[in-house]
């Protein structure tokens, strides 16, 4: 496993990888824009991933579907796994589709004890095809169902228990259902199993006054700054990135952006020396 602070790649900074080292430890690449059998992304890829090591992070797995997995996406994703030799492989814990179209959003579950058991078949299924451990996100929400048995970190903490998966924890993504659903952000991250969590996202969101939307078009606020850090007093050093997939801005400011990650993770490390 990777340590350290890397950054989504996106096609606005690929020049600027291709140009010169910069300063991240790897870099996560969207699983479903490199699955395909050839052209200029999988070349742009291919050179870059030369040079850094890269993690995969799909957005169209629909792990929460009631059909079984899409079996040709998985063949896909199969074989770029093999091909760029990813520390690891994510998705999303929510469901993206229904009937075999998807949707492009990542729409909540209901956490009740039957999508429970549906996930963990779609999450044994995934890890029997990669031959690897599946990495689960949650996802910011906007709605809640009443049908709910269970606290997301609790559907979450099940999953990863009775599959074997890990968890990629979205700090973002946590203060935005928070202050959705009105619940403390805090709850949700000291009810995850820390030994589970493998990386962290940070990114921004939109705030509309009465409600928080999921937008990564923002920098990172100071809220979220503020959960990241009693989230690594809580689990301790992550690989943490900061995920921008709209507005994106020059390379610079993004890392400038990594650069508070790094200091605000440097501070809790030395203090929790000096203890």
């Amino acid at each position: 496993m990777t340590s350290g602070f890397g950054l989504g790649l996106r096609t606005q900074h690929y020049n600027d990888f291709l140009a010169g080292p910069q300063p991240v430890e790897w870099l996560e690449v969207i699983s479903d824009n490199y699955m395909v059998e050839g052209g200029k992304p999988l070349a742009m890829l291919d050179k870059i991933r030369a040079d850094y090591p890269m993690v995969m992070h799909g957005v169209s797995m629909s792990i929460g579907a009631i059909d079984s997995l899409d079996k040709n996406y998985l063949r896909k994703l199969k074989v770029l796994e093999q091909r760029i030799e990813p520390m690891w492989v994510s998705d999303h814990l929510c469901w993206a589709g229904v009937h075999g179209r998807i949707l492009h959003d990542l729409l909540p579950l209901p956490y009740t004890n039957e999508a429970l058991q549906i996930i963990k078949r779609n999450v044994n299924e995934a890890q029997e095809v990669l031959q690897r451990p599946l990495v689960l996100e949650n996802v910011s929400s906007y709605v809640e169902y009443k049908a709910s048995e269970m606290t997301e970190w609790e559907f979450l903490t099940e999953i990863s228990q009775a599959t074997g998966c890990q968890i990629l924890l979205d700090i973002n993504n946590i203060y935005v259902s928070a202050f959705n659903h009105g619940f403390d952000p805090l709850r949700f991250i000291e009810g995850v199993p820390a030994d589970r969590v493998v990386q962290f996202h940070l990114a921004g969101h939109l705030n509309n006054g009465d409600h928080l939307i999921d937008t990564h078009d923002h920098p990172v606020c100071d809220g979220v700054w503020d959960l990241y850090r009693q989230a690594l007093m809580h689990f301790g050093y992550i690989p943490t990135m900061i995920e921008r997939d709209a507005n994106i801005p020059p390379l610079a400011e993004l890392l400038s952006e990594l650069d508070i990650a790094r200091s605000i993770a440097n501070d809790v490390l030395n203090q929790e020396i000096a203890v």
